[in-house]
């Protein structure tokens, strides 16, 4: 047997030159390990690979063949060695189905290409949705002799918005050199790249064109600029077809910064240029959303007279008539929405509503008490105003042992096993999603319940959504950290329900969660916010990471919410709205003359994220609520009128 204690034990005293001698002489390539002393082999062999030291991993990783995580640590090695076809072939054959066999591919594939290599290019390349791939294929086959099906697939490439992969240029340039390449396809990239405002391209696109067509793209380029030339008279000519884009482009523009000259020049000016009927539409739809999302009273008109709708027009036709509390024009837009629409909570919520104030308590009460069957923010605000007990339908996942020790025993799931030992949680998650693709239904409930049992709330979370199963509430809605968050709530005077509800909607309960753009923690909160709230609690500020201490996270975050609640006077609606779009945002939504209803306000908020978000904590809070057995607060207690802004 392997003198495993000695050899680590001579790394950590740097023996330099005697290291590989002694371990040579050691009979470490033997199998037949138990799983620990596989796994210090691992980790020795990722030793000697940090170290550059070849001769001894290879050696040592030789006896690994059997241990789960041997696909990693050879793809460690292959992936700084594509020279070695025959190693990645071999690789890519024996272990296919493996996470490493996925990330290994498309490096040495770029690798051929580098090389030049088309042939063994084309033969191993699989269809994916890799754009530098596909591109480095297509460029392959114009390589050997297949230019027409290459140039074909190269116009589809070109008509994008888009910059693309340095991968593509040769394809492209290729194309701008073919008999394929026209003004028209240029003038369509060109205004492709200026509705996605990317400047840089459109700018590359006109050094192709010709001096005359240069011309036409500087002045499109200068209203991208300054929208308001287009109210200068004579500086388009409506007689050029391509000017009625141009002044199109301008108004698309200025609806952002100028909606009210967006929407003069384009009623007063419109008729003057010669504009195709799907640009037409597009400007109205523009205009008639932007004054929706504004709450402007003249939305639900221009709603009205656009042409083929979609289902955000018609959703925002219901939502212009809400406003209003123009309960006549919400049946009619209630009424254009598709059959399928009508049946979703939401709006059969806001049917009853309309039948009600309408007049038609009785007819208003049978929808109500369908809505309430719904386990949803609409479910428990009608089961409120009907007085009947929210429904959680709680129906956990039954699973035995036997399954989940049929699903523990997969190759997968021992290598995600191996990762958790060695605490590389992000990896080990990272290969549970690649696993989770190649399982059944039931499997992927079972999975769940597993990543239960490991305390991985996010993971068993998302992975019972993979699983289209909504019941199993426990699962769904776990109350980890729950001594943090009575303490904080005590403290802050929250309830815990609530503070609960915030926490599952930012972060699922996943202490490590980091969004997009930074923010931190189980409240997502971003380190900018986070200073000032120490500030504000006296307390030193460690450092970012700080954020991702549980303790230190809840209790900023319910210090925060506490701070939006008492800026908006104890409204709950206004406060979660604040804790996710920001409190300049929310204090621009108030209403300007009168007060609106509660529902109704969160109903119309401009931003969509903002407006789920918001339901989402509120009846998340309802779920925890009864959780933790914390009494009868109804959703609708919540709800206080939205007051007008005393700026």
């Amino acid at each position: 047997m392997c003198d495993f204690v000695r050899v680590v034990g001579l790394i950590k005293r740097g023996l330099g030159g005697l290291l590989l001698t002694i371990f040579m002489v050691l009979p470490c390539a033997a199998s037949g390990y138990s799983i620990e002393q596989q796994r210090a082999n691992f980790l020795l062999a990722e030793k000697f690979l940090e170290q550059g030291n070849e001769q001894a991993f290879l050696s040592l990783s030789e006896g690994l063949t059997d241990y789960p995580l041997y696909p990693l640590l050879r793809y460690q090695y292959l992936k700084n060695n594509l020279v070695q076809t025959d190693s990645v072939l071999a690789f890519l054959t024996n272990y296919k189905d493996s996470r490493q066999a996925n990330l290994l591919k498309p490096q040495w594939l770029d690798y051929l290409a580098r090389q030049e290599r088309w042939p063994e290019f084309i033969q191993n390349y699989e269809s994916n949705d890799n754009t530098e791939l596909l591109c480095q294929f297509n460029w392959a086959n114009y390589q050997t002799g297949r230019q027409q099906e290459s140039l074909g697939a190269a116009k589809q490439f070109w008509l994008t918005g888009d910059t693309l992969p340095k991968a593509c240029d040769s394809l492209l340039f290729a194309l701008t050199q073919s008999p394929l390449f026209t003004p028209g396809l240029m003038w369509q990239r060109f205004e492709l790249a200026m509705a996605k405002d990317n400047v840089s391209l459109a700018d590359s696109v006109r050094h192709l064109m010709s001096t005359q067509d240069q011309e036409l793209a500087d002045i499109w380029l200068q209203v991208n600029k300054k929208p308001e030339l287009i109210a200068v008279e004579g500086f388009l000519n409506p007689a050029q077809i391509i000017h009625g884009r141009i002044f199109a482009h301008g108004v698309a523009k200025l609806i952002k910064a100028n909606l009210e000259l967006a929407m003069s020049l384009w009623d007063s000016k419109k008729p003057q240029f010669n504009l195709d009927q799907q640009i037409t539409q597009q400007i109205e739809r523009k205009l008639a959303m932007a004054l929706a999302s504004m709450r402007d009273g003249r939305a639900y008109y221009r709603l009205q007279q656009l042409g083929p709708i979609d289902p955000e027009v018609r959703e925002w036709r219901v939502r212009t008539a809400l406003f209003e509390q123009n309960w006549s024009h919400v049946a009619e837009a209630l009424a254009a929405l598709t059959a399928e629409e009508q049946q979703d909570p939401k709006w059969q919520y806001w049917q009853a509503r309309t039948v009600e104030a309408l007049g038609d308590a009785m007819q208003a009460r049978v929808i109500y008490a369908r809505v309430a069957e719904d386990r949803s923010f609409y479910g428990f605000l009608a089961a409120d105003t009907i007085n009947k007990p929210h429904q959680l339908s709680s129906k956990p996942v039954s699973v035995v042992d036997s399954q989940l020790n049929e699903l523990l025993s997969l190759s997968d799931f021992k290598v995600i096993q191996e990762l958790r030992v060695f605490n590389r949680d992000l990896e080990a998650q990272r290969q549970w999603w690649f696993t989770i693709k190649k399982l059944s239904q039931e499997q992927i409930m079972t999975a769940a319940k597993v990543a239960q049992q490991w305390r991985w709330d996010q993971v068993a979370i998302m992975t019972l959504v993979k699983a289209n199963y909504w019941d199993d509430i426990e699962l769904r809605f776990p109350v980890a950290y729950l001594p943090q968050v009575q303490e904080n709530g005590y403290s802050q005077q929250l309830q815990p329900s609530i503070i609960f509800g915030l926490m599952r909607q930012e972060s699922m309960l996943d202490k490590n969660a980091q969004s997009a753009v930074g923010a931190r923690g189980l409240m997502q909160i971003m380190p900018q916010t986070g200073k000032q709230i120490a500030r504000e609690l006296s307390q030193q500020w460690l450092s970012d990471v700080s954020l991702f201490n549980p303790d230190t996270n809840i209790r900023y975050g319910t210090f925060y919410f506490k701070k939006l609640l008492t800026k908006f006077n104890g409204h709950f609606p206004l406060a979660i709205a604040a804790y996710n779009a920001g409190p300049n945002n929310v204090s621009k939504w108030l209403p300007f003359d009168k007060s609106v209803p509660a529902d109704i306000w969160m109903e119309t908020i401009p931003f969509k994220e903002t407006r789920k978000y918001v339901a989402s904590v509120l009846s998340y809070s309802m779920i925890y609520q009864q959780r933790l057995q914390g009494g009868a607060l109804k959703i609708k207690e919540l709800l206080w009128d939205v007051v007008p802004s005393k700026n």
